[in-house]
């Protein structure tokens, strides 16, 4: 049995097919089209998505999408009704959109999956998952365990906010929801957009951000904006919010109550947006924590699994482990909507079709996540070749040592290799890495690769078998969504007048033996590397640890800021050739920059907008 699930029309469009239970492919539009956070019909991904399973859509058994149209539009309707007659300009906004497009979304989806096959049977194969269904599903069903509890958390799917499920074996039911205008990802993203960022992309800056801050204002929080019980069940004051019915996240009382209007994009960030960011991480953190005690007390599940764009809070996340409520957690690491498309699919096979399901008790079934396209090494050669590239082509020991040699030179490594990602985590395969041991790192890749702010933290790669010795984890990462702390031994403590410095002037402050990678409270997001499923970047590793004597490198995304992530080798040379990076490795193909045309140099700063 062949399912294509579809995730599009809100944001991060994403497509994915599974064949008897087995994840066969799975990628997000944006990297195709170069649009961050591309929204449309992921034609792309489809295309991809059929073409590495060697199917066409007329061999398909279902295509599934990833929410039901019909009840985000009764929600809509009923919100503006409750809110009458306030926010009739965002309903007379809102109105057309839905009423052409979201409302006949059937007629939509129809007409887009005819470019792949004119013949295919939308009236009984097209079938609508439920988004926090859809979330559940991407967290259950690929998940090592047979029976577990499954949390998802985001802004809002239908009506949904937050969900609680339980899974056993082919089985998933829904048992708690709590439902819009109450939600952890809106009151998140409220104080996203109050800091300055942009919503729907700059949650995570907000999560970097934080511990620059204390939480001054958590308990005004608690006290005014959000009523959380000591199961940790919520509901919100919406008198402090405008996204039931404005075009802004907050209101004139929220700005009253924390002294001040929205920060501005451009602004410069002060402690006070520190503070702001470090009080509303500690009131989801108290969130998830209450609500994860409250769950496993009452179901007595060992098992959690977790999805929502909620998830992809590491912090949050890294905390509920060390809690303990939980014996074993796992995060499906496209977390946010792409993979709805995912979760739809899966909810497919075994809700809708009841098919059995096989777990081994260890490893997941997302073989490290590397679900996107691949390129040969006859291909790479000829692509870089006809965008003027200058390469040698070394042997599989001969790259390992090059690019070693330059990561231990503190050149920053363009290393593109294998099959892409599926999620917003880069995972070796389209990483720009560099040296942890490095003090001047983080500045170099934020300011002169990434061109992006220059408090926002990297994240660590360390050889799965010797993450112990340098963290406060004993178990896998492998998808970059657990912080911990670093061990005792590893840190360098700060000098009494290091002590006195505030905010970002503490960013320069080398903290540990791995500066580059250690945030301010001596934390790491760490990515633990594994030989079975990316033997390549485990043998990089390896070879820098010989090198070197340490088993961590920098890895972060291959892309600059408000770029997708590179898709293909051209992406790849673009922005190898419009940034600082010194050294790319694509396949067994390496170039250095000085060897490059400089007639292909680019101005990459302005190319993309900015997240």
């Amino acid at each position: 049995m062949v399912i294509l699930g579809i995730s599009a029309f809100y944001h991060d469009s994403a497509a994915a097919l599974v064949r008897d239970g087995e994840i066969i492919a799975a990628a997000q539009e944006e990297r195709f089209t170069r649009k961050k956070h591309d929204s449309r019909f992921p034609s792309h991904a489809v295309e991809f998505c059929l073409a590495q399973g060697g199917v066409r859509l007329s061999d398909l058994d279902f295509v599934a999408f990833y929410d039901k149209p019909f009840l985000k539009f009764e929600r809509l309707l009923e919100t503006y009704i409750a809110f009458a007659p306030r926010g009739l300009r965002s309903f007379g906004m809102a109105m057309p959109l839905w009423v052409r497009e979201k409302l006949f979304q059937k007629s939509l989806l129809h007409a887009e999956l005819k470019q792949f096959g004119k013949d295919f049977d939308s009236v009984h194969r097209l079938l609508f998952t439920e988004h926090h269904q859809s979330h559940a599903a991407s967290a259950f069903y690929p998940s090592p365990f047979e029976n577990a509890l499954i949390l998802t958390m985001d802004g809002v799917g239908e009506w949904a906010t937050t969900s609680v499920a339980l899974g056993r074996g082919n089985e998933l039911e829904i048992i708690k929801e709590i439902h819009f205008p109450h939600s952890l990802g809106l009151l998140y993203s409220a104080f996203t957009y109050y800091t300055g960022f942009k919503v729907n992309s700059g949650e995570y800056k907000v999560m970097g951000l934080a511990p620059y801050g204390s939480p001054r204002f958590a308990q005004k929080i608690l006290d005014h904006v959000i009523d959380l019980k000591a199961d940790g069940s919520f509901h919100l004051n919406m008198e402090y919010f405008n996204y039931c019915t404005g075009l802004t996240m907050t209101n004139g009382k929220f700005d009253r109550l924390f002294e001040g209007p929205p920060r501005k994009s451009d602004e410069l960030l002060t402690q006070r947006h520190m503070d702001l960011a470090a009080s509303v991480q500690a009131v989801l953190e108290a969130a998830v924590i209450r609500m994860a005690h409250s769950l496993a007390a009452d179901t007595g599940a060992k098992n959690l699994c977790l999805a929502g764009g909620v998830a992809l809070n590491c912090v949050a996340n890294g905390r509920l482990l060390r809690d303990g409520c939980f014996e074993r957690i796992w995060i499906q690491p496209a977390a946010g909507d792409a993979g709805g498309a995912l979760g739809a699919a899966l909810a497919a096979y075994y809700s809708f079709k009841s098919q059995p399901r096989k777990v081994n008790g260890c490893g997941d079934k997302m073989k490290g996540s590397y679900l996107g396209p691949e390129f040969s090494q006859v291909e790479i050669e000829r692509r870089l070749s006809a965008v003027g590239a200058r390469y040698n082509v070394l042997g599989d020991e001969q790259l390992l040592d090059a690019c070693a040699e330059a990561l231990a030179a503190e050149n920053a490594v363009g290393w593109f290799q294998g099959r892409m990602e599926f999620g917003p985590r880069a995972l070796g395969a389209r990483s720009i890495l560099g040296d942890a041991r490095s003090p001047k790192m983080q500045a170099v890749l934020n300011l002169k690769v990434k061109f992006r702010e220059s408090f926002r933290p990297f994240a660590p790669s360390v050889l799965r078998e010797r993450v112990a010795d340098w963290f406060e984890l004993d178990q896998d990462s492998p998808y970059m969504l657990i912080v911990a702390d670093l061990v005792e031994r590893r840190r360098k403590p700060m000098t009494a007048e290091e002590q006195k410095l505030f905010g970002i002037e503490k960013l320069n402050v080398p903290r540990s033996d791995v500066p580059a990678v250690t945030h301010v409270d001596y934390s790491a997001r760490i990515q633990t590397v594994h030989q079975d499923t990316n033997p390549r970047y485990h043998a990089l590793l390896q070879r820098f640890n010989e090198r070197t004597g340490c088993p961590v490198i920098v890895n972060t995304s291959f892309n600059v800021r408000g770029e997708p992530i590179v898709c293909t080798p051209e992406d790849a040379f673009r922005c190898f050739m419009g940034t600082d990076i010194e050294v790319l490795a694509v396949g067994n193909c390496f170039l250095r920059k000085e060897e490059q045309d400089p007639k292909l140099t680019k101005d990459y700063k302005s190319a993309f907008e900015l997240d």
